[in-house]
């Protein structure tokens, strides 16, 4: 593990560090049974700002090899995630014309999710995963796969045996990436000259209106702004030329970035707002401290109170930003029965740190807890649907970002 003191991005030697949530352990380290008894490696973490760049970065590194050796997220068990690929994948196809000529790659193609709607269109893809579990998944679905961590050498590497890229796809994995520089320049190898790179990262603005620290794990290294993407893509001769605002994962940027071009008025449009907003300084940061000490106290609050009106608490959601949140709070077996989950890859194991064990989303049913803490509260309108039964058997969910409250 190494504690990052420079800035990722554009390395300034001195980071801010404005919020610590403690040492914890890897949010996505789900125990077994036999690892309960034993010690678990926990790390800082810690939110910087980097006062150069703006760039918003926790200070220390985990090692991939560490982080990913046991991935158990696979993206196609969500319902709205595969919606939206589908719909993304659709509408690129139809615009840059992709065809059996074309190729397209993704950057941590998990487990196969959204380079499966080319794989049906007949265009040739490249997935670039470096988790075994996963890749074998996208593997068996007909994606083509690269068993690597993405960085220049890598992406040298297949230009030379694949061609230039039409398309790389980036989603849900910027923010995870300890090499910056080594990554946007193996992307600006890696693309075609007329190419483009989409980026999906969750953004700035709505991780500090929406205070969303759960989010906060050894995973996600960094929080972009609009700002900061642009000046790292400008120093490596790339360029932003298109943003979008996207509902995924709690408010996140879908960013087009190609070799040559200008920015859109949309780039344009909310670089102003960040500047006028004062996105990119220190004040909104220590603002954001004081809020998530103000849920904490909230959240802690409103279970005691359960606990002691007798009433009876789960969980939803085995996901890291559940971990965060559990472990800075101390809710733990003491307060929740367990954490229902939908994925068969996280039943049976426990959740790091708290050790609440997970099971089937039919334990609600079963177990019929009066309410239902949920942990993944960016997909809470999805996940109400699919417990539409137990609501109706007067179950209750409380949402706790960004202020908590029972629904």
């Amino acid at each position: 593990m190494e504690s990052k003191q420079a800035c990722r991005a554009c390395g300034e030697p001195s980071l801010r560090v404005v919020l610590s949530l403690g040492e914890t352990p890897l949010a996505n380290a789900l125990l077994t049974a036999e690892q309960l008894d034993k010690a678990e490696p926990r790390f800082p973490l810690d939110l910087a700002r980097c006062p150069t760049c703006g760039l918003v970065q926790i200070t220390e590194t985990v090692p991939p090899e560490i982080l990913f050796a046991d991935y158990l997220y696979f993206s196609s068990f969500s319902d709205t995630m595969m919606r939206h690929v589908r719909d993304l994948t659709g509408c690129l196809i139809r615009e840059r014309h992709l065809g059996p000529q074309s190729l397209v790659v993704e950057i941590a193609s998990n487990d196969g999710y959204l380079l499966q709607h080319y794989v049906a269109a007949g265009i040739p893809v490249l997935g670039v995963e470096p988790a075994q579990t996963v890749a074998r998944a996208a593997e068996e679905r007909g994606v083509r796969t690269v068993r690597e961590f993405f960085d220049e050498a890598v992406a040298r590497d297949l230009a030379t045996r694949y061609g230039p890229a039409a398309v790389i796809h980036a989603h849900n994995v910027f923010a995870h990436v300890a090499d910056l520089t080594g990554v946007v320049r193996g992307m600006r190898a890696l693309l075609h000259p007329d190419g483009v790179v989409v980026i999906e990262v969750p953004y700035l603005r709505d991780f500090l209106e929406h205070c969303e620290f759960d989010t906060i794990y050894h995973e996600h290294l960094c929080y972009f702004s609009v700002a900061s993407l642009d000046g790292l893509f400008r120093r490596h001769g790339l360029t932003v030329v298109h943003v979008e605002r996207v509902p995924v994962h709690g408010g996140s940027l879908q960013v087009y970035v190609s070799r040559g071009g200008e920015p859109s008025p949309a780039v344009r449009r909310i670089l102003a707002e960040e500047a006028e907003s004062g996105l990119n300084g220190e004040p909104v940061l220590t603002d954001f401290a004081r809020r998530v000490a103000e849920i904490k106290e909230r959240l802690t609050g409103l279970l005691g109170e359960l606990r002691r009106a007798g009433k009876t608490v789960a969980a939803y959601g085995a996901a890291a930003k559940g971990s965060t949140l559990l472990n800075y709070t101390g809710i733990g077996r003491d307060t929740l029965q367990f954490v229902a989950d939908r994925s068969p890859h996280k039943q049976g194991r426990y959740m790091p740190g708290v050790h609440l064990p997970i099971v089937p989303p039919g334990k609600l049913l079963e177990a019929r807890p009066d309410y239902v803490l949920l942990l993944t509260w960016n997909w809470a309108d999805e996940i109400m649907a699919q417990q539409a039964e137990y609501r109706r058997a007067g179950g209750k969910f409380i949402v706790p970002i960004p202020d908590p409250r029972i629904v």
